[in-house]
């Protein structure tokens, strides 16, 4: 049995809910995620200047349509610090991305036409391998740099994995990643390779896992 002293020295992880008041955090976590990532380092052309601030917009466009979209968006907390952020897309919203015509607006304004259309056309790439449109997708999730390797992300992917079987409008959950060496990660997870698609000298993973409806895990009788 632990004393207080143990419990302040060794929090426990919460999941929380997030809403616009963690927007800031969830914006520095995940540019300092997707920053490296070479999936992002293709599609805005990170060779030319300017990159870095066009990662920055991209995800705080992203963000913020997300929350307009009123869609989930859930975090790890210890004690006062959010560690790990994630953004959880409804099926419906993937095949409408191209749809939201203020959000492409902001888009081109802030990372530029040509990036604007790469990462379109990127996201249509991924609906086309999809085996059912009816997916969850997983387009933004990280962890704070000084907290990784301590089991966050795979607390939050299991979260995630929970809420969508929650969601009776989906069966599987979409996400991809150019890092290869994340690959064994999402495979213990149960994700399944789709295909890969060519972003200039390197390729991007295409995973998917199916998440049945929790009154369907449930076993008859």
């Amino acid at each position: 049995m632990s004393d207080g002293k143990d419990n302040k020295s060794n929090p426990e992880p919460v999941i929380v809910r997030l809403d616009e008041s963690a927007r800031n955090e969830a914006r520095s976590i995940l540019f300092h995620a997707y920053l490296r990532e070479p999936t992002f380092q293709y599609l805005f052309d990170h060779r030319r200047p300017g990159y870095e601030q066009r990662v920055r917009a991209t995800i705080r466009e992203l963000i913020d349509l997300y929350l307009e979209l009123d869609q989930e968006a859930i975090g790890v907390m210890l004690d006062d610090t959010l560690v790990a952020v994630a953004f959880i897309g409804e099926p419906e919203l993937r095949l409408n991305l191209t749809e939201q015509l203020s959000w492409r607006i902001r888009m081109v304004l802030t990372a530029g036409f040509a990036c604007t259309r790469r990462y379109l056309d990127y996201h249509r790439k991924i609906a086309e391998m999809l085996p059912q449109p009816l997916a969850h997708q997983l387009p933004l999730m990280g962890v704070n740099p000084q907290y990784q390797h301590r089991g966050f992300g795979r607390l939050l992917l299991s979260t995630v994995e929970r809420l969508c079987a929650d969601n009776p409008r989906g069966s599987g959950l979409v996400l991809d990643t150019g890092n290869s060496r994340y690959l064994p990660f999402y495979e213990s997870e149960g994700f399944r390779s789709l295909g890969k698609i060519r972003l200039g000298d390197f390729e991007d993973h295409v995973l998917f896992r199916e998440v049945r409806p929790a009154e369907a895990q449930a076993s008859p009788g």
